[in-house]
């Protein structure tokens, strides 16, 4: 008996066959157990794409022609018609109210607080714009993710918060990185740190500017700003 329980040891075969053996049997005991996972995982992933295609493509279908309507009146410089509408159209209010989830109505949120900023509202700007959730995997986004972070720190700036602003402004430098968004947002957090005190960090950034863009039309202006911090150093 030994001998024969020995060679089913060595024989990868029969090695085999009990390790199959075994699961069959574990199978058999947990059946309901597996078949109740099953049965989640479907409902699940079924659930995932009915979500996807019958709820919130068409809420995003609906949130697009909504924001026809007031970004012609935003373009127009009608904020108060943007932000509220006028019964017959919707503002971007109502979308983000109605449409938040979406991409439409997260952009929604971004247009509000552009609206809140020119009229002067500068609490509730950052109040939207702090809102806004950045958005991947695009250039035009980059550059709209950028001038979101860096609104931000213009009503930072009105404030008077220039801590802030010039938090704002850096988050616009990482989250645009190229020649048009970083000079400028570089230009306006140097300038943000100058007035905090932090004038060797102001200085960092101009150099940053003036190393990796050269050919940026802000250059005169960040030589310049480079002379003046460096004398306060």
């Amino acid at each position: 008996m030994a001998n024969k329980k020995k060679h089913e040891e060595k024989d990868p075969e029969i090695a085999i066959e009990s390790a199959i053996g075994n699961t069959e049997a574990w199978l058999q005991r947990n059946s309901k157990l597996l078949l109740t996972i099953l049965c989640a995982v479907v409902v699940v992933v079924g659930g995932y794409f009915a979500y996807q295609y019958l709820y919130k493509a068409p809420r995003q279908e609906k949130a697009a022609t909504a924001m026809y309507s007031a970004q012609n009146a935003f373009a127009a410089l009608d904020y108060e018609l943007a932000l509220n509408g006028d019964g017959n159209t919707v503002g971007f209010l109502q979308i983000v109210d109605r449409y938040g989830n979406t991409t439409s109505g997260n952009l929604a949120k971004h247009y509000v607080g552009q609206c809140y900023l020119k009229q002067g509202d500068y609490a509730n700007a950052i109040l939207y714009f702090d809102q806004y959730k950045p958005v991947k995997n695009s250039i035009p986004a980059a550059a709209l993710n950028a001038m979101n972070a860096g609104l931000t720190g213009d009503a930072y700036a009105q404030l008077g918060d220039f801590a802030k602003a010039a938090q704002a402004y850096e988050k616009a430098i990482l989250a645009g990185n190229d020649q048009l968004t970083t000079p400028y947002y570089g230009l306006k957090a140097g300038a943000a740190f100058e007035q905090t005190g932090n004038f060797a960090r102001a200085l960092e950034i101009y150099t940053m500017v003036l190393n990796n863009y050269p050919g940026a039309t802000e250059i005169t202006e960040v030589l310049k700003a480079i002379a003046r911090v460096e004398q306060k150093l």
